[in-house]
């Protein structure tokens, strides 16, 4: 026999199980001492926006840039993670623009490929410029070009 207790650690589930609902459930209450299954949290709808509608986000360019300079080098993504010393699916994440890499990641991440860190935002310029020239010119109000954009105020 054993003096320890047994172990009663309670798994909660991440996900929880989903079962199909019955044909025929009656349409009652659950009693207020009765456990709720959590709900399951939705993602956000995904919503592709117009061409040309906002400013690309700074993780989406440095993503592409990430992508564009290793596939250029016919490299696998197993491969520049183990010489960047980053999980393989960290950098999917990265050039997918789904997580903000840290300098320090940016800069392993770029050494992986054979590049500074300034080569890596010089080619995120290229890649901003590039994006810009595509979208459509802004107007400018007669107020703001009167000003030159800088308004001092005493």
């Amino acid at each position: 026999m054993s003096n320890q207790a047994p172990n009663a650690a309670r798994v909660i589930p991440l996900r929880p199980a989903t079962a199909p609902a019955p044909a025929t459930a009656p349409a009652t209450r659950p009693a207020a001492d009765a456990p709720q299954r959590p709900r399951p949290a939705l993602a956000p709808r995904q919503v592709p926006p117009e061409p040309g509608s906002r400013e690309p986000l700074w993780r989406d360019l440095m993503g592409d840039v990430l992508r564009r300079e290793r596939l250029a080098q016919e490299r696998t993504l197993k491969d520049v993670a183990d010489a960047a010393r980053i999980s393989m699916p960290y950098l999917s994440e990265l050039e997918r623009g789904r997580k903000e890499a840290s300098s320090e990641v940016l800069a392993a991440a770029a050494r992986a490929l054979g590049l500074g860190l300034t080569d890596l935002l010089s080619l995120a310029q290229d890649e901003l410029t590039r994006l810009a020239q595509m979208r459509p010119a802004r107007r400018r109000t007669p107020s703001a070009s009167h000003h030159d954009g800088m308004c001092l105020a005493a």
